[in-house]
């Protein structure tokens, strides 16, 4: 840990988005501006294949609405490969968090493959974007859609895994099940740690709201951000949720949402549970990776704080804490400070 790191680990604040002292109402704006730029990004095309300096694809995983059960699912994602690969064995893959998207990292994974020199790959967690509707929705779930995924696109080794928030959950989930965990060749979680937390009520009031939008059959999103409005007062968060909205077609087109809330509604109050318990003693409930480990806080968050560092500690003895100038969105907020500290951890990694 940095010094400036150890200076910064323990603070908790109160969060940005409900600040009222100056120093807070500086940090909100800077969030909000970090929401709308993370949400920005969506509407480019995502077929458009002519980037500057990278390859880019795109899978669409199945359209179908129907909640599957049981199996992993086949997760849509994109792909930027680099113009100037300077590794031929490496991969960057990158989880987003709750109502998130591959889309919302599409900038950075331009950055990140610039930057690295290797294929980045974003991908849409189960019951999020473009990926399958599918129960149940637990991060034990999402690790084996994780692993599916790699096996799918033959990446059996060197894969540097990234995740934000529940997307940092699952990958920590990921990392720890040595049934799943043997591509991984480095682990990075933004502002996220696996101690069982509750969930901010924020989220379960969106579900909800999301659901009395969809049954007022509203036609515009202006008419839902009004009703948003009513559990959300920051606009940027409410265009975040927006974007995952989309108009129904038929006689009576209106906006509905592409996640499943009724099964995400459920799910809410468990998305800050984790499927292990910190060691020791080391055992298959209680396990560790011992693989390099970076996580990035948020300096203005308090997901990462002095109570669960020592838990991140007993899951992964061989982590590296760094601290941002941020809120939860730390990627968003700092995107060049992101890149630039990734890069070094993964290419500081000894092969």
């Amino acid at each position: 840990m940095r010094p400036s790191s150890a200076r910064s680990a323990v603070r908790a604040v109160i969060p940005p988005a409900r600040a009222s002292t100056p120093r807070q109402v500086g940090l909100a704006l800077s969030q909000r501006r970090a929401v709308l730029a993370s949400t920005s990004q969506l509407v480019t095309s995502t077929t458009n294949p002519s980037l500057s300096f990278s390859r880019y694809t795109h899978s669409r995983a199945s359209k179908s609405n129907e909640i599957r059960h049981g199996a992993p699912v086949e997760l849509s994602f994109d792909v930027v490969q680099p113009t100037t690969p300077r590794t031929d064995d490496q991969t960057l893959v990158i989880c987003h968090g709750l109502f998130g998207s591959k889309q919302n990292w599409r900038s950075l994974a331009k950055m990140f493959a610039s930057r690295l020199g290797m294929p980045i790959y974003t991908l849409d967690l189960r019951n999020h974007g473009q990926s399958p509707h599918a129960e149940p929705h637990t991060y034990s779930a999402m690790a084996e859609d994780i692993a599916h995924f790699l096996d799918q696109q033959g990446l059996k080794s060197g894969v540097n895994l990234l995740g934000h928030s529940m997307g940092g959950k699952a990958v920590m989930a990921f990392a720890l099940n040595e049934k799943l965990n043997k591509p991984l060749r480095s682990l990075i979680s933004v502002d996220m740690t696996p101690a069982v937390g509750k969930m901010s009520p924020e989220f379960a009031a969106y579900t909800e709201a999301m659901m009395e939008v969809e049954k007022a059959r509203v036609k515009t999103k202006h008419e839902a951000d009004k009703i948003l409005e009513k559990v959300e007062p920051v606009l940027a968060t409410r265009q975040f949720l927006l974007t995952n909205a989309r108009t129904t077609h038929g006689a009576d087109p209106h906006l509905v949402f592409r996640n499943p809330l009724q099964l995400l509604s459920t799910s809410i109050l468990h998305i800050g549970d984790f499927p292990y318990k910190p060691p020791p003693p080391v055992t298959p409930s209680s396990p560790e990776w011992k693989g390099p480990t970076l996580f990035l806080k948020g300096e203005h968050s308090r997901y990462i704080n002095k109570h669960n560092i020592p838990t991140a500690k007993a899951f992964f003895p061989n982590m590296r804490l760094e601290v941002l100038d941020a809120g939860h969105w730390v990627h968003a907020e700092r995107p060049k400070e992101t890149v630039d500290l990734v890069k070094e951890f993964v290419e500081g990694v000894s092969k």
